[in-house]
C-alpha cells in the first residue's frame, strides 16, 4: 500500500510538473522584459489592444448559440432515447463520437465546399439568403453549426453521466401521474436532477468554442483564438500574455462548476433526505 501511495504522488507530481512548467515559463515571458525587469505592461495593454474586445465577445456569443442549440437537440434526444428506445443507445453514441475520428481540416473543408456550391446553383433561389446569413461576419452562424457538431461527443457523455444516476423512468411517470404534461415533466422533473451534467456540458462547450482556432481560421472569421493567433505575429509577449489570462479564466469557470455542481448535489441529498 505505501509503495502503490508513493507511485500514485509521483504520478501527479509529473503530471503536476508537465502543467505547471510550461505555464510558469509562459508568465515569465511576459512580465520579464530585457532591461526593463519584471513588468505587467503585456497584461494592462490586452484591454486596450485592437481587437480584444470585439473577438472576445464574438466568441461568448458563439459559445452562448452553441451551448442552446446543442442542449436543445441532445437534452430531449437523450431522454427519449433513455425511455423509449434503449436499443439505439450505441448507435447514437457511435454517431455523437463521429467528430473524433473526422479531422478538423478535413471537417472544415467539407464545409467550405458547401458554402462554395451553394450560393453558386442556388442564386435565383430563396435558400441564396440563407447561405449569406450563415456567413455574416458580425455572428457567422456557420461557426455555430460547425461547433454543435464538433461539442456532439463531449456533451452526450456528459448527458449520459447525468442520466445514468437519475432514475429518470420514475421521475417522468410520477409527473406524469400528477397531471403534468410531456414538455413539464421535462423541464420542471428531469433537467433540474440534471443540474450537474448541464453545467459539465455547458462548460466543455464554452472550453471548445473559445480554444477552437481550426475552423474558424480557415472559414475566414476572427473570434478569440484566432485573433490571439493574429496578435501573437506582432506582439509575442501581448499574445502569451492574454493565453495565460484566458487559461485562467478557463481554470476559474472550472472551479466555479465544480463548487456549482457540489452545491446542487448536496442540496439534492438533502431534499431526498427531508
Amino acid at each position: 500500500m505505501a509503495r502503490l501511495n508513493l507511485w500514485r504522488w509521483a504520478v501527479l507530481a509529473l503530471a503536476g510538473l508537465y502543467f505547471l512548467v510550461p505555464l510558469a515559463a509562459s508568465v515569465i515571458f511576459t512580465v520579464d522584459v530585457p532591461g526593463r525587469g519584471v513588468t505587467l505592461d503585456a497584461y494592462s495593454e490586452i484591454v486596450s489592444t485592437d481587437g480584444f474586445a470585439s473577438s472576445l465577445l464574438l466568441s461568448l456569443e458563439l459559445a452562448a448559440a452553441t451551448i442552446a442549440v446543442v442542449l436543445l437537440l441532445m437534452v430531449p434526444a437523450m431522454v427519449a432515447l433513455r425511455l423509449g428506445a434503449p436499443r439505439l443507445r450505441p448507435v447514437v453514441e457511435v454517431v455523437c463520437s463521429l467528430p473524433l475520428v473526422v479531422p478538423p481540416i478535413a471537417f472544415v473543408a467539407g464545409i467550405s465546399t458547401v458554402l462554395k456550391w451553394g450560393p453558386e446553383h442556388l442564386s435565383r433561389t430563396p435558400l441564396f439568403q440563407t447561405f449569406v446569413a450563415l456567413q455574416n461576419p458580425d455572428f457567422p452562424f456557420v461557426l455555430v453549426l460547425a461547433y454543435v457538431v464538433m461539442a456532439l461527443p463531449f456533451v452526450h457523455r456528459a448527458l449520459d453521466a447525468g442520466l445514468r444516476a437519475v432514475d429518470v423512468r420514475t421521475l417522468v411517470e410520477a409527473a406524469r401521474s400528477c397531471g403534468a404534461g410531456w414538455p413539464q415533466a421535462l423541464v420542471r422533473v428531469v433537467l433540474p436532477n440534471l443540474r450537474g451534467a448541464l453545467l459539465n456540458a455547458s462548460f466543455l462547450t464554452l472550453a471548445l468554442v473559445l480554444g477552437e482556432f481550426t475552423v474558424a481560421q480557415l472559414l475566414g472569421f476572427q473570434p478569440f483564438a484566432v485573433w490571439i493567433y493574429s496578435v501573437g505575429g506582432s506582439q509575442a509577449q501581448l499574445s502569451v500574455a492574454v493565453s495565460v489570462l484566458s487559461l485562467l479564466v478557463t481554470w476559474a469557470l472550472l472551479l466555479t462548476l465544480a463548487v456549482l455542481g457540489g452545491r446542487s448535489r448536496t442540496a439534492t441529498a438533502s431534499a431526498d433526505r427531508g
